[in-house]
């Protein structure tokens, strides 16, 4: 019996138990619900699901920038802070800034959690729903839908761009708008390298209110590397510099870093590869009923009644897709990286 049969047989069964008896939140359930990423939880909660597990949850690419082409590094030394600014030097180029505007972060997750010291004004608002950690950023801060930032013309403004999970794109001239009102603009661009086109930081004048952050691990499908930038006017930046203090990021970041942001091949492939590969889970999900939404490439948002059962089915499957715990009807789904890992969520959902 083939797999793909046997697993279709091994799922309609459960399909049958799920009708019949919803699964039981469990602690490890819940966890799913919070974060991507969590195989280990993902693989606790589903014994029975075939390995090795298959990664959907998370926006990062499944298709690596090749980490043998880093130079080596030589771990008993200090990064130097003439390779620091090489570093935010390659960066800056990829990302259309000054150099002395680009602050190297040890993850762009850290920078949000550092706002706070940057003395931004009050009152403070982001934009709901999107990545959770916009919520504890700044203290005091209150939620705002989308479809009014328009209207905010004082006090501080943070919002990611390409959303996450729902993939909402605005142009970088809505965003300056809100910027050049009177209000700072803060705009997490962890997902903008897909779409560089909308990034907000090369239409930045030097005076304009705006802080922006990037991520290198969900492009460069390197996010154990724990590498992220503020890109800011220059109080905002040496303040942030002063924060991190002398060593920001590790030897192996800086090196990492620095040879990826320069391989413009990879960059102009890895732009093409996720787009097709997008708008082929696009195809997959739609000849199995799910409408997918959203403009960012990496990742995909299905809305639907059935999303807690395609949920189920699949991490019987040992396929981990992205649920949510404030909207039971989500369900994201990052981008498959090859052939193989798309027969596989054909052939899990073809089991439904």
């Amino acid at each position: 019996m083939s797999f793909v049969l046997a697993a279709a047989i091994r799922n309609d069964d459960d399909a049958a138990k799920i009708k019949q008896k919803p699964m039981e939140l469990t602690d490890g359930m819940k966890a799913l619900r919070i974060h991507g990423g969590r195989i280990d939880i993902a693989a606790t909660c589903f014994p029975g699901a075939p390995q090795p597990w298959l990664d959907l949850s998370t926006g990062i690419n499944p298709c690596p920038w090749p980490a043998d082409r880093a130079p080596p590094v030589d771990l008993q030394r200090l990064p130097s802070p003439a390779a620091i600014r090489d570093l935010e030097e390659a960066a800056a180029a990829m990302f259309g800034a000054s150099a002395d505007r680009v602050v190297a972060l040890p993850g762009s997750e850290i920078g949000l959690r550092a706002l706070d010291s940057l003395d931004l004004p009050s009152p403070v608002r982001f934009v709901t729903l999107s990545y959770s950690t916009h919520e504890d950023a700044i203290g005091g801060a209150t939620p705002i839908a989308r479809d009014a930032i328009d209207t905010i013309r004082d006090g501080t403004l943070l919002l990611a761009n390409p959303n996450n999970p729902d993939g909402a794109l605005d142009t970088p001239d809505r965003l300056l708008r809100v910027a050049r009102r009177g209000a700072w603009l803060v705009v997490d661009e962890a997902f903008a390298d897909i779409a560089p086109a909308f990034s907000l930081v090369p239409r930045l004048d030097p005076d304009d209110r705006a802080i922006i952050f990037r991520s290198f691990g969900k492009f460069f499908g390197l996010a154990g590397v724990r590498l992220g930038f503020m890109i800011a006017p220059p109080a905002q930046a040496d303040a942030m510099r002063r924060r991190l203090g002398s060593w920001p990021v590790s030897a192996l970041a800086v090196a990492y870093g620095t040879a990826a942001y320069r391989d413009t091949a990879w960059i102009a492939e890895a732009r093409r590869s996720i787009v097709e590969r997008a708008g082929r889970l696009d195809t997959l999900l739609r000849r199995h009923g799910l409408q997918s939404h959203g403009a960012c490439a990496l990742f995909r948002l299905v809305e639907s009644d059935d999303a807690p059962a395609v949920f189920e089915r699949l991490a019987r499957s040992g396929i981990l897709t992205r649920p949510f715990d404030h909207a039971p009807r989500w369900l994201r789904f990052g981008v498959p990286g090859d052939d193989a890992a798309f027969d596989r969520v054909d052939g899990a959902l073809a089991g439904g």
